[in-house]
């Protein structure tokens, strides 16, 4: 889902004119006629996610400075691109005082806004990353630190927050990346424990024979190598959370220790005389089936029972792509940082590329393949070859089995549309071909009538979808689809679906 830009003007002809613009830059616009409007829009009960603001200064009812400091006044971090016929240096100097990311004067051209909103996005990206590493490192990491514009992850929160607001042991389940973690944190960040110790145990890398050492502690001498007393990650947490990663991964001996650990509220140290007391809210995580675990008596029934009080299960991220764009920008924020280059944006072919791949290592294998990218970038914006394995798997890299002298179809995304006939074809080329079997550049109502076309076999005929997928109105879609001589099509494939 493109970033959302709300365009602040008392014209309409500029509202119209920079709607245009932000929409070919590939955004979202939402349009707003007054400083009031956008203030309901930005603080109201009803306000929308927006992500950048670009703001008239002077303006009949509230201008450009009132809706600066009613934004202040709600606490929003949103970038606000303040633009006003009038450049003179006082009106700068008092919109960057009142928090503005630019300065731009009517007209902008095209190149200076893009450049602008990018700019103000990509510090965005990079100060809401920065917090979150800053909040997640204090334990006091919160749900709305969690990038997500999926609604499946909307019902994840939601149900998270409510296990925050309890002390009730919680049981999140999901693939390997796919930030369970994260969720454990901000159950932590958001209950009456976050000024206490978070303290993280990924039971999958303990070795076997120090399980109980690691986790319950020892005393010194207990065994060879015991230099020293241990205290152990329950008694580090006492008082705040313990977050057992991976707890289908413990051996038996240390199920049957944990176990006693939940039930009596205290633990027992490797070479101790007696239990120690501890109050722990436990969270653990597992990307196994633990139900399957206890049938096969791999996990102990009774302690599953003491852990899944309260399941979570975090989707995947081939179950919410809604969510990838976001997600590849703040990490493009922080890698470019990390490795001390300027890159500002990733491309619409890029993300189209991120969006068609299936990601088996989920969040973890997008977060390394914008790593990869940001070290492979020689310019200020991440591309498709930036992307070279991703490329392979998706098979953009194929090639038509066509010759060179016959002419072809046009195709669109592996699928090779029948001028006439409206046939699908299968082929290898994932693409558009721009050219017609003369090299000439084909018409561009051709072009557009093979996406609309392809479109509604892909959605299967959902109309509705078809046109939030194209990102035009309903209405648009029809008067399109009977200017283009589709109609008849689409009737078919809402038929067929």
């Amino acid at each position: 889902m493109p970033e959302v830009v709300l365009i602040v003007d008392d014209d309409p002809v500029q509202r119209r004119l920079l709607e245009n613009m932000v929409q070919r830059f590939g955004y979202q616009a939402m349009v707003a006629d007054g400083g009031d409007a956008a203030v309901d829009l930005l603080c109201g009960p009803h306000a929308a996610r927006i992500d950048c603001v670009v703001l008239d200064l002077v303006m009949p009812d509230l201008d450009g400075l009132g809706v600066l400091a009613r934004m202040r006044d709600a606490g929003l971090a949103i970038p606000v691109i303040v633009q006003t016929a009038h450049g003179g240096i006082d009106n700068v100097m008092s919109a960057m005082r009142a928090g503005a990311a630019d300065f731009v004067v009517k007209p902008a051209g095209a190149e200076r806004m893009q450049v602008s909103l990018r700019n103000a996005l990509a510090s965005k990206a990079l100060a809401g990353e920065l917090q979150r590493i800053k909040r997640s490192r204090d334990g006091t990491l919160t749900f709305a630190d969690v990038i997500t514009r999926s609604v499946a992850m909307q019902a994840v929160l939601r149900a998270a927050e409510k296990a925050a607001a309890s002390t009730i042991p919680a049981l999140i389940a999901g693939e390997s990346g796919v930030g369970k973690e994260l969720i454990a944190r901000a159950i932590h960040g958001s209950g009456e424990r976050r000024a206490k110790p978070f303290v993280a145990v990924n039971c999958g890398a303990l070795p076997e024979n120090l399980v109980e050492s690691i986790l319950f502690g020892h005393e010194k001498g207990a065994f060879t190598g015991a230099t020293d007393k241990h205290t152990g990650k329950f008694l580090e947490a006492d008082g705040g959370t313990l977050f057992l990663d991976e707890v289908g991964e413990l051996p038996p001996a240390a199920q049957v220790k944990l176990l006693r650990a939940l039930q009596e509220g205290e633990v027992e140290p490797v070479g101790g005389r007696k239990a120690i007391k501890v109050d722990v809210r436990i969270v653990s995580a597992t990307n196994r089936d633990l139900i399957a675990d206890v049938k096969a008596s791999r996990f102990r029934e009774d302690l599953f029972y003491r852990l899944h009080v309260f399941p979570i299960t975090v989707p995947s991220l081939r179950a919410r792509l809604e969510d990838i764009p976001e997600l590849a920008r703040h990490f493009l924020a922080r890698f470019s940082v990390e490795e001390g280059k300027r890159i500002t944006g990733i491309s619409a072919d890029a993300l189209a590329l991120l969006g068609g791949y299936r990601w088996p290592g989920n969040v973890r294998q997008l977060e390394n393949a914008i790593f990869r990218a940001v070290v492979l970038a020689e310019d200020d914006e991440i591309g498709v070859n930036e992307f070279p394995q991703i490329a392979v798997q998706t098979g953009d890299d194929s090639r038509s089995s066509v010759t060179a002298n016959e002419p072809l179809p046009p195709v669109i995304a592996g699928v090779a549309i029948a001028p006439d006939a409206g046939a699908p074809l299968t082929i290898t080329t994932p693409s558009l071909r721009l050219t017609d079997p003369h090299g000439d550049v084909r018409p561009l109502d051709e072009l557009e009538r093979d996406v609309i076309r392809f479109a509604i076999a892909h959605y299967r005929g959902q109309m509705s979808e078809v046109a939030r997928r194209l990102q035009i109105g309903r209405s648009t879609l029809y008067r399109k689809l009977e200017g283009l001589g589709l109609a008849v099509e689409a009737d078919e494939h809402a038929d067929a679906g």
